[in-house]
């Protein structure tokens, strides 16, 4: 499913046009990224928790040339899912 056919399916469930969809599309993705950002995490009971991973600073290597090359510390979006929606997968 691609955000246009989601949007689409969302104004139509929700019985509101395909504009007010796509806002509230993009609000719930902007509070999520917003929230991350603080270093906060987003839990939804029954579908799940977006959080942020902390990679710590490594060594690596180049696969073309085999040499060592150093790795910066990063932090990276995580998404668990909750049982409900995984129940719902199955």
């Amino acid at each position: 499913m691609t955000k246009q056919e989601l949007i689409e399916k969302m104004a139509k469930d929700a019985d509101i046009s395909k504009a007010a969809a796509d806002v509230a599309l993009h609000s719930f993705i902007d509070g999520i990224v917003k929230t991350l950002k603080k270093g906060s995490k987003v839990t939804m009971v029954g579908f799940g928790t977006f959080s942020v991973g902390k990679r710590a600073a490594r060594t690596g290597r180049n696969p073309q040339t085999g040499a060592a090359i150093k790795i910066k510390a990063s932090k990276a979006p995580k998404f668990k899912a909750g049982k409900g929606f995984k129940d719902a997968v199955k």
